[in-house]
Order: C-alpha cells, then structure tokens, then sequence
C-alpha cells in the first residue's frame, strides 16, 4: 500500500480526451508491447527458475540462480523505464546490491542475491503478467478497428492496472531502502571512529611514551659519558632515568587498557568495570548479571561506554555516588550508570555522549539520557546481544 500511496499528482496522467491524442497513443503502444515484453519475462523467468531449481542441490545451483535475479532485476529496470517513458509513472529505481568485497565475501555476497527481494518482486512481475499482456494486446489490437470511439476510455482504465503493478511490484521497498541508508550512514561512523582511535593512539604515543623514551635514551647516553669521570653524578642520572622508565611503563600501560584491557578479555565485564569503578573519584556500586559472556565486539562496546559515562561522572557529575547495572534482557544487552549528581547532561553537551550515541547506533543500539537538573543522571544504552564463539 505504500507504494500506491506514493502516487502524486504529478504522477497522475492527464484526463482522457475522446480523440486519440499523444498521451491515448502512447498508452495504446504500452497495451501492445505488453504481449512480447510478458512473454520474454515469462520465458525467461521460468526458464530460470526451473534450471535453478533443478540444479539446486548442485554447486552450480546456487549462483546460475543469482545470475538469473540478477537479469530479473535488469528486466525490472527495463519495464520501469517502459512504464516511465509511456505511462508517465515515476518508480525511484532500487538501491544496487553490494559487490562481492563489500557483502563481506563471495558467500555473503551469494546470499544477499540469492534473498533479494527487488528482484523476487520482478520475477512475480513477470510471472502474472503474461496472460494480462495477452488480454491488452488483444484489446488494444481489437480497439483500433472496432472500438475506436471509446478506445482512449479502454486504454485508460488498462493502463491503470498497468500503473498499479509497477508501482506494487517494481517499485524499491521503502523499508529496504531505509534499512540501507541507515547502514550506510552506520559504516561511515565506524570508519571515521576508527580512523579517530588510530589518531589517538598515534598521538599518545607520539607525545607521550615516545618522547620519555627518547628523554630516557638521551639521559642514559650522558650517564654514559660521565661513568668514568663523575661516578656518582653518573649514578644520579641512572637513577633518574630509572623514574623515567617507570613512567613510560606507565604510560604504556594505560595505552594498552584504553585500546583493549587485559582484564576485559581474561575475566569478563564483571571484573574490567570494577576496575573501572574503582579508579572513579566517586564510590561506584557495580553489579553485572548476565547468563555467559557476549561476543568479544559487544563487550568491547559495553566496557567502553561505561568506562567513557564514570569518566563523565568524575570530571562533569559532582556526584556523590554512581551505580552501574548490566543484565540481558531477550536478545538485547542493557547497561545502565546512574548518580546522584547535578544533572543537566545531554547528548549534546560536549561530554563525549554524542560519540558514545553514534557507536551504539552504528551496530543497532540505543543510547538515551535522563538527566533532569539537580536530580542525578540515568543513562540507559542498548545493545544486541550476540553470544560468544
């Protein structure tokens, strides 16, 4: 039905007049190219769906079928650019199939053309058209000779069906097509999230542990020059420089856990945000409660957005206390970090939740904030839960 609702004014081809003029002949040639175009779609349609099907438990089965949707799909564009070009109506063309590459392999690839509802719409196209192109063509035909008084009325009230079928069964799925955009728009947002992680990695070492070891090496090389003639100022700088290992071991350290903690992967949410809790300046009760572990992505997610929300609560909250609650609930992972603090957070408010908000979405999750002033901030996100291995 939406695609019937789609129709706009615009769309809608001008009243009959009783002579034939170019709008009545255009839909008397649309009437008659409907016998062949039917019967080339029919032929090729069940020709290609029956070698398919016969060679279905073949390996062969499988592609020769996603070649022949595929050329379905092309017959589908062709009947609408007929459609376009006779009867004024105006199909958006579907969105393309990914490539090999980008479906994430040959297999993936397979699958999404095998399942392609675009073309299984054409293919029905074709498959209920051939007895209607018979009975046009054979209206239409007979009309010019003894019907040609009423003839435009006729064509009109044909092609009106002709238009329904197009718009019904040709026209992209507008739930499809959403779906798609909102991919697409998901795999720009982990790419440039990536490329912003990688900036930060490189940064942080670049300022931090790079340049103390440069400082370190540089100290050890005048420690080296002084052994001999100055033994205790040679000591001193040793000394010194073993500070400044400690530090960069440090630096190293902390590097490592904000890209991936040791303890994440050994032990599981439970122990890596209690770890996180406690290097909150405000006591943080935590309490997980899931069945097994999710998958090793999700969980890098949920430990993230929690470590980055009780950063928040440090820096930004005034709080006095915070808690942190994870549990399963259907096939949906929720995390909740609620505090007692002054409130007035918001997406928008330059506390990194607008990061956090496009991560979530970006793999189907939901982020969303209550965070009325004075009263405390809860902080509910959702994810999809996917069970490890």
């Amino acid at each position: 039905m939406t695609a019937l609702a789609a129709a706009t004014d615009d769309d809608r081809p001008p009243a009959v007049q009783p002579a034939l003029g170019a709008v009545a002949w255009k839909e008397i040639a649309h009437l008659l190219a409907n016998l062949p175009a039917s019967l080339f779609g029919f032929v090729w349609t069940l020709t290609m769906v029956t070698t398919a099907g016969g060679l279905s438990m073949t390996v062969v089965g499988a592609p020769l079928l996603a070649a022949g949707l595929a050329v379905s799909r092309v017959v589908g564009r062709m009947e609408r650019a007929r459609a376009r070009l006779l009867l004024g109506v105006r199909v958006e063309e579907p969105s393309a199939l990914p490539g090999p590459r980008r479906a994430g392999g040959f297999l993936a690839w397979l699958w999404s053309a095998v399942t392609d509802p675009v073309a299984w719409r054409a293919v029905l196209y074709e498959l209920v058209r051939l007895p209607w192109g018979v009975l046009t063509f054979t209206v239409a035909l007979t009309g010019l000779f003894v019907l040609w008084p009423v003839l435009p009325y006729v064509a009109r009230a044909l092609t009106n069906v002709d238009r329904v079928l197009v718009r019904v069964l040709l026209s992209p799925s507008d739930e499809l097509e959403r779906r798609i955009a909102e991919l697409e728009s998901d795999r720009g947002v982990v790419v440039d999230t990536a490329a912003a992680d990688l900036r930060r990695i490189e940064r942080d070492l670049h300022d931090g542990a790079q340049a103390r070891l440069v400082a370190l090496a540089m100290g050890l090389g005048l420690a080296k020059e002084k052994l001999e003639e100055d033994p205790r100022a040679a000591a001193a700088m040793v000394d010194e420089a073993h500070g400044e290992v400690k530090l960069a071991l440090k630096e190293l350290r902390d590097l490592a856990r904000g890209i991936h903690p040791a303890v994440l992967t050994d032990r599981g949410l439970d122990a890596a945000l209690s770890s996180v809790a406690s290097r909150c300046t405000v006591p943080v009760a935590v309490a997980v409660d899931l069945p097994e572990r999710p998958a090793p992505a999700i969980e890098g997610i949920a430990y993230f957005t929690v470590s980055e929300l009780l950063q928040n609560v440090s820096k930004h909250a005034q709080a006095s206390s915070a808690r942190v609650e994870v549990w399963k609930s259907g096939p949906r992972l929720l995390i909740r970090v609620a505090d007692d603090g002054r409130g007035g957070a918001a997406p928008s408010g330059g506390t990194g939740m607008s990061g956090l908000a496009e991560r979530l979405e970006a793999v189907d999750g939901v982020f969303a904030v209550d965070s009325p002033p004075g009263r405390g901030t809860v902080v509910t996100a959702e994810l999809p839960w996917r069970a490890r291995g």
